[in-house]
């Protein structure tokens, strides 16, 4: 319970410290990390995301890419790519400016476990290719998994996920943004898992809340 209340208290301090109020938004979110061999997997996802629950769509995002486990399902290199399509509302207007960013990214992604939580780390260097204009972006990302009505992680299990992932870039205005997040999960399978939960992002001017729905699926192709 102590953790549950220190996430509500972070979500509604992030919120106060930002005098611009915003409506929220949703995520319709799919995370596909399908299992090649012992060694090698592929990433596939999804992200809708939208001004409002469904309708007004902020950006699509599509990612993939090959990765390699270094240990046993663990310390996973990967190289991948993504594409987002952006559209902007231009400032007081109804009108929005549409905008198309390709991207490579390498990431590394080391688990753990402490009792019962359960941790994610995850850093991620991307090489973003705007329109006119390049960046260098670095990423941090801490995820937390904690099963409430088990003691594992296994089938049936009811969880608290949090994360805090900070983005920095690498010239003027090294802040990017932070995006920090809790939810309720549940294990179908070994292999599936969904969340729901809201995601406060800050950047240097504003702050937007964001309602997730998470569908994660393992399903690996040599089963």
């Amino acid at each position: 319970m102590r953790i549950i209340l220190f996430i509500l208290l972070s979500l509604g301090f992030n919120e106060f410290t930002y005098s611009q109020k915003t409506e929220i938004g949703n995520w319709f979110v799919y995370f596909g990390n399908q299992k090649i061999n012992q060694n090698w997997n592929w990433h596939n996802e999804i992200q809708y995301r939208n001004y409002d629950f469904i309708g007004d769509m902020n950006q699509l995002l599509l990612r993939t890419g090959v990765g390699y486990n270094l240990t046993e399902n663990n310390n996973n290199l990967l190289l991948g790519y993504g594409f987002i399509n952006t559209q902007k509302y231009i400032p007081n207007s109804d009108q929005k400016q549409e905008s198309n960013e390709h991207r490579i990214f390498q990431q590394y992604i080391k688990k753990m476990s402490l009792g019962r939580f359960y941790f994610l780390n995850r850093f991620r260097v991307e090489q973003r290719f705007l329109t006119n204009d390049f960046q260098i972006r670095l990423r941090y990302f801490l995820n937390i998994n904690i099963p409430i009505n088990k003691k594992t992680l296994d089938k049936n299990a009811i969880y608290l996920s949090t994360y805090n992932e900070i983005f920095v870039n690498t010239e003027n205005n090294l802040f990017d943004r932070n995006r920090i997040y809790a939810a309720l999960g549940f294990v179908i399978n070994k292999n599936c898992k969904v969340e729901a939960g809201i995601m406060s992002q800050s950047l240097l001017q504003s702050n937007r809340n964001q309602f997730q729905i998470v569908i994660f699926n393992n399903l690996p192709f040599n089963n």
